[in-house]
């Protein structure tokens, strides 16, 4: 029954925002995981697309750095069109990226100077909608940045996956700050 009440609640302020903002709220698939602990906690049953999702392994070594990035294809082998990767060091390894069931038929890897670059080119690409996913790596994501990477990725229904890597211990310092992400993983 306390369940109920929540919905309940939340239902009323959806209809209160939509009143407010003079309209529904834009609404985007969900891409299931297809694991129930999950996917019951995440709203709507799923990975929100059109939306931006921080990926980190918590730490600056090679396992971390690929666990983060198999990840992130896993998921972006299961949405349709192309994927743009931006790094700044060419170190994909393409056949675990094709073992996580992404496709190099489907991957373009854009390779950027320096941090500036990959998050111009991941907001750059998010605008796109001709993308399925965009995925940058980068160590810092300021607030204001990854908002604007967030309305980007709502505009266009592409989903973005920021993936934090960091090869030095001065990159991690502004790691668990706050952005705009979606979620965090």
């Amino acid at each position: 029954m306390h369940k109920r009440a929540e919905q309940l609640v939340v239902e009323e302020l959806r209809e209160r925002l939509e009143r407010i903002t003079h309209g529904p709220a834009r609404h985007h698939e969900t891409l299931p995981f297809g694991i129930p602990p999950i996917d019951n906690h995440l709203p709507g049953g799923g990975l929100k697309l059109g939306s931006l999702h921080e990926v980190s392994g918590g730490g600056n070594g090679a396992v971390d750095g690929a666990a983060s990035a198999l990840f992130s294809a896993g998921i972006a082998a299961r949405v349709k069109g192309k994927i743009l990767w931006c790094v700044t060091r060419p170190d994909l390894f393409m056949p675990a990226l094709a073992q996580a069931g992404l496709s190099q038929n489907r991957l373009i890897i854009v390779e950027c100077r320096d941090e500036k670059g990959v998050l111009d080119c991941f907001e750059e690409g998010l605008r796109c909608n001709g993308f399925g996913a965009v995925i940058g790596e980068m160590s810092k994501l300021p607030m204001n940045m990854s908002r604007r990477l967030q309305l980007a990725a709502e505009s266009s229904g592409v989903v973005g996956l920021a993936i934090r890597r960091w090869r030095h211990p001065s990159g991690a310092a502004e790691f668990g700050q706050p952005t705009a992400a979606v979620t965090r993983w």
